[in-house]
């Protein structure tokens, strides 16, 4: 080749090398980087180490020394967005315009061992961030629907289910997954207050206007509260004595003659606040719809008394305590149209159910924060509850008297992990006398019954976050002895993964065991004539618990939605369910150790539109059954499928609003009562019906005035107890109920706030 083509290419080149090593040169400098300096400290005072902090042009972060400061080389931009997140607190961002920062971040708050993250505090219900799934039901969610009491605060939920136990006193129990409410949880402000003869009546003592939220966790949840969560848990938490209303009065009354009063009223002075919460409720009128003589609802008449003190922050360093007394009288009859509880108690000529106790329960919850890694608590709580109930001819007298104690140590012992461990401590002392006052009837479980429980305990529980909250895993093991049945193992994880800003994915898995507390948690079988036939000792109650939930958020232009699919199985090693089909004229007692499985599939859609209007749909698909002798039993009272659909309406100046919400059941299967005579017999499945609700709410400066109409179609389970000519016969039953009884009920109320700004 030429030797000048050579020369050519070399000078071609070199300038273009040289251009390359300009352009670079002058990249370099557009993009010249600065440093900047800064302290990221927590509201409360505390220096913050190991936050990440980040700039949106860089991929790598610093984190905070012992001392909560940092350097960090940005883009030499005139302002910029600085980003700050902590396990332990809520992640923030700053706009930046100076090179030395002071950057202050809000900690987590804490409630019962559970860390919650609000997305929003505007939110009436919604799914928190943390590891465990958890379905927030704020105050305000409450205010959709009349929510007298804690039973009645579902109606826009499609997780838990209220469940009639016993139609002639109305006595209820909360479900999920579509089994027996005693295997889920539920606490009183972080506390065990609703365990065996508190059980039966506890979630309807408790008025709705003392309620500030409601946690529900399905599936497995912390081994910090114990062993006994096997399929969820409902964490109850009062109102607080330092926010809120300083005086609020509630007035409610229904179609059927039913008062319920409330006053809540609180105050403090320096670190010391109060709370004060009175509820009374004076009974309704006698209604007959059915003509079958008997009651539709029960008159009830019960009066509560709740004080909460408060002294200190548990999120600042120092002391801090918490104490909570309440004191309920109850009494509830129910039963023929002429009963008359004074001369008709265990009468052999007037059917009637009557219901006397007294409950008083106190919790201290104290502790100590040495700095913002390390803290010590001491929890305890007991309740003395004392009954003296009548099933007819039944007698059941029953006091039960429970303690219980947790000692726990926390600390922050990385940027990632966290330890919480410790000690705790059940006892429990039941004592049950039942008889009969009349003969007739082949009945042979009379008799003193009685239960000691001494439960020590062990657990250690650690949470692991990598990247922030990108993905958080906790893992916890308890170990607990009781007296007769020895050790008792709980492991227990849980798995949260974030895909991106709006997908979340989450997965569980765990045991729990429980022992078994025959008459005081299920009471559906003392209104009966059937006897009870006691073919083994009962053993505790163990099941491993699995499952998969997946969260999506929308958003486009003024619409957000959410939508969340899951599925929990529940696998029992032990369980024991009251047999009704065997024999109509017998109850059953044994365990069950064959295979018995709950699947459980939810999903859940909510939009909101404008901040106008909310709704939310949900379908909730149960297969809950047993395997006997190769066949597969579905377990009673159960609808396969149920759908929810609520709609609220709340114009912008929101001095009003409205919301409706419609329920559809599915069939549910009945006990057998083939080998009854044809007119005591019932039909093999209970009929699919719908219920729709609707209540209005109007704002006069302090006072609200709400009205609705439950059940507002009239659908009514007709005739719910079998035998109601003959109570006294041997096929009489009142525990086949599986709808309404009492029919279209209008209610009206009044809340009156006079300190409200």
């Amino acid at each position: 080749m030429d030797k000048n083509y050579f020369k050519i290419v070399a000078k071609t080149r070199f300038k273009a090398l040289l251009c390359i090593s300009f352009y670079l040169f002058f990249c370099k400098l557009s993009i010249a980087q600065t440093e900047i300096k800064g302290v990221v400290k927590s509201t409360t005072g505390f220096l913050v180490n190991g936050a990440q902090v980040y700039s949106i042009h860089q991929q790598n972060s610093v984190k905070t020394d012992s001392l909560g400061q940092f350097k960090l080389n940005v883009v030499n931009d005139s302002a910029f967005f600085i980003y700050v997140s902590h396990p332990n607190y809520f992640s923030d961002s700053f706009w930046v315009k100076t090179k030395e920062l002071l950057l202050v971040i809000q900690p987590i708050q804490e409630i019962k061992k559970v860390t919650i993250k609000a997305e929003s505090t505007a939110k009436t219900s919604f799914i928190g961030i943390q590891a465990i799934k958890t379905e927030i039901i704020t105050s305000g969610e409450l205010k959709k629907a009349a929510c007298c009491d804690l039973a009645g605060c579902f109606e826009t939920q499609g997780t838990v289910q209220p469940t009639t136990t016993n139609v002639i006193t109305n006595s209820k129990e909360l479900r999920i997954l579509g089994l027996s409410g005693v295997y889920n949880q539920v606490l009183l402000d972080g506390m065990p207050m609703i365990q065996g003869l508190t059980y039966t009546y506890g979630i309807s003592n408790i008025p709705g206007t003392l309620v500030e939220n409601i946690f529900v966790v399905k599936g497995s949840t912390s081994v910090l509260q114990g062993y006994e969560s096997m399929v969820g848990q409902i964490n109850v938490l009062t109102k607080k004595s330092d926010k809120g209303d300083k005086l609020l009065l509630n007035a409610y009354v229904n179609s059927f003659g039913e008062h319920h009063y409330n006053l809540n009223f609180r105050f403090g002075k320096k670190k010391w606040s109060n709370m004060i919460a009175l509820h009374t409720v004076q009974p309704a009128q006698k209604w007959d719809r059915d003509q079958d003589d008997f009651m539709d609802l029960p008159q009830l008449k019960r009066y509560m008394i709740f004080n909460k003190w408060s002294y200190g922050n548990e999120n600042l360093k120092g002391f801090s305590l918490n104490i909570g007394t309440r004191l309920v009288w109850e009494q509830r009859n129910g039963g023929q149209l002429n009963y008359n509880y004074r001369n008709n108690k265990g009468s052999q000529t007037v059917y009637g159910q009557l219901t006397n106790y007294t409950q008083g329960e106190t919790y201290i919850k104290s502790g100590y924060r040495f700095n913002d890694k390390q803290k010590i608590s001491l929890m305890t709580s007991g309740f003395k509850h004392n009954q003296n109930t009548w099933f007819g001819t039944v007698e059941y007298l029953a006091k039960q008297n429970n303690f219980y104690a947790n000692l726990q140590y926390e600390l922050d012992w990385s940027y990632s992990h966290e330890l919480k461990a410790g000690l705790s401590f059940r006892h429990l002392n039941l004592q049950e006398n039942i008889s009969f006052s009349d003969t007739f009837l082949k009945r042979t479980y009379n008799g003193n019954y009685s239960r000691k429980e001494f439960i020590p305990g062990v657990f250690a529980e650690n949470i692991f976050k990598w990247k922030g909250d990108i993905l958080t895993l906790i893992t916890g093991f308890r170990a607990d002895r009781h007296q007769e049945f020895g050790w008792n193992y709980t492991p227990r994880t849980m798995l949260k993964y974030d895909i991106d800003n709006q997908s979340t994915i989450r997965a569980s898995l765990g045991t729990g065991w429980r022992t078994v507390n025959l008459f005081s948690e299920n009471i559906g079988i003392l209104v009966s004539s059937r006897n009870i036939i006691f073919k083994e000792p009962l053993k505790p109650e163990k099941a491993l618990n699995w499952g998969l939930n997946y969260l999506r958020k929308y958003k486009y232009k003024k619409i957000n939605g959410v939508l969340t699919v899951d599925f929990y199985q529940t696998r029992f090693q032990n369980q024991f369910f009251p047999d009704f089909d065997t024999d109509p004229q017998k109850i059953l007692v044994q365990n069950f150790e064959g295979r018995s499985i709950s699947n459980g599939f939810q999903t859940d859609f909510s939009v909101k539109w404008n901040k106008l209007i909310e709704f939310k749909v949900a379908y909730n698909f149960l297969d809950v059954y047993r395997v006997m002798n190769e066949t597969k039993i579905q377990l009673p009272f159960n609808a396969k499928h149920k759908f929810l659909a609520s709609l609220s309406y709340i114009p912008k100046k929101q001095k009003w609003r409205i919301d409706l919400n419609g329920h559809w059941f599915g069939k549910q299967r009945l006990p057998n009562t083939e080998s009854n005579p044809i007119e005591f017999r019932q039909q093999a499945f209970s009929k699919s019906f719908v219920i729709f609700n609707m209540q209005a709410t109007k704002q006069l400066k302090r006072i609200e005035v709400y009205l609705g109409c439950e059940n507002i179609l009239d659908f009514r389970q007709k005739r719910p107890i079998v035998s109601w000519q003959n109570p006294f016969g041997q096929y009489f039953d009142a525990s086949f109920n599986w709808g309404p009884t009492r029919g279209r009920e209008f209610y009206i109320g009044i809340r009156f706030k006079p300190f409200e700004k």
